[in-house]
């Protein structure tokens, strides 16, 4: 029995659902008009149904010209990856009982797809969140066996003593069992301040995890700022409240520290594991989410949708010795290739930098 031929499209590539009409348009098999009158002649079928106006197609979708088979072309959705400069007072959540701002209200809406938060932050905590487009590459940035880094300013009434940093490096008991940092710097301080900063580096993010380390050795956090996850570090320009788009170049850099394309000329994948063997195995205790303010971990939903300022010194700058550089200073919304800190008397002599508030 002869077969019809399928006729293949060798036109546009699409990444999201379209409109049945819109898609067979580009592909030329007519104008929009003369589909929509296909379309209510019933000689166009979806999955062997007769097809709607206005119906949406996807790549699992089977389309027909009276009766013969149109092959569409549809490539995965290109990530998307926003920095945004948490402030204090904002939860890391949709919605809230309480009625308290959300950082989700200061994200752009997205069409077809929702905004996956990469870890969280707590109420009273500031600083970096990452949120993508990509399931995946939340998975791959949030999961404990991948033990990407999370770079933190810390600040502390008091000192810690020599034996308080090596406790903190050699693990700390706590409820979910025990925690440690990957290393700790001082971050400088007044002498006479009852203040102090300390920069310290995290392999993981359980719940409120910075703020019980300290408070495990009787101190307590006066302030909590992410300055850098994974590779990358929060731009100094990037006030709080604000929203910054990855650009293609800084994207395909984090794409390829998580695995997810392959390296181009060695790049710099330092705060990311280059392969399993690297990876550390996690435990319950592990999985119970990042600086959170809930104690759940954060949801990792492909279908995820897309303040007040507070007193103190400014925000500290990033570690000299961090790993890794941040994004560039542009921040496009879609492209498709990718005075040293006065504050309050007693914290004088702070962390030194230009960071905004």
């Amino acid at each position: 029995m002869h077969r019809k031929p399928t006729r293949r499209s060798t036109e546009p590539v699409f990444t999201e659902p379209q409109r049945l009409h819109k898609v067979l348009a580009q592909c030329g098999y007519g104008s929009l008009r003369g589909l929509e009158e296909m379309i209510i002649a019933g000689r166009i079928t979806v999955n062997r149904m007769p097809a709607e106006v206005g119906q949406k197609v996807g790549p699992n979708d089977q389309i027909r010209i009276n009766g013969e088979l149109v092959r569409l072309r549809f490539a995965p959705p290109r990530a998307r990856v926003l920095l945004y400069h948490k402030p204090s007072g904002e939860i890391v959540s949709r919605s809230d009982p309480e009625g308290r701002p959300t950082v989700f209200d200061k994200l752009p809406r997205l069409g077809s797809a929702r905004w996956v938060a990469v870890g969280r932050l707590d109420f009273n905590s500031e600083g970096l969140l990452l949120f993508t487009t990509s399931g995946e590459l939340a998975n791959r940035l949030m999961h404990p066996r991948y033990e990407v880094e999370r770079e933190y300013s810390v600040r502390i009434l008091g000192r810690l003593t020599p034996e308080q940093e090596r406790s903190l490096v050699e693990g700390v008991q706590l409820d979910d069992g025990v925690a440690r940092v990957k290393s700790i710097a001082d971050g400088g301080g007044d002498e006479e301040s009852a203040n102090h900063w300390y920069t310290v580096m995290l392999p993981e993010g359980r719940n409120r995890e910075v703020r019980r380390l300290f408070e495990a050795l009787g101190l307590t956090v006066s302030r909590l700022i992410r300055t850098r996850y994974g590779i990358i570090a929060m731009p100094p320009q990037l006030k709080r409240g604000q929203v910054q788009e990855l650009e293609h170049a800084e994207l395909e850099r984090l794409l390829q520290a998580a695995g997810m394309s392959r390296p181009k000329n060695g790049p710099d994948n330092r705060g990311l594991p280059r392969n399993d063997e690297q990876r550390g195995k996690a435990s319950p205790a592990h999985e119970a989410g990042e600086e959170g303010d809930d104690g759940q971990p954060p949801m990792i939903d492909a279908d995820e949708e897309g303040i007040d300022d507070i007193d103190g010194n400014r925000l500290p700058p990033p570690n000299a010795n961090a790993p890794g550089p941040g994004p560039g200073p542009g921040a496009h919304r879609r492209r498709r290739s990718g005075r040293r800190g006065r504050g309050n008397r007693g914290n004088r002599g702070g962390p030194q930098g230009n960071w905004p508030l």
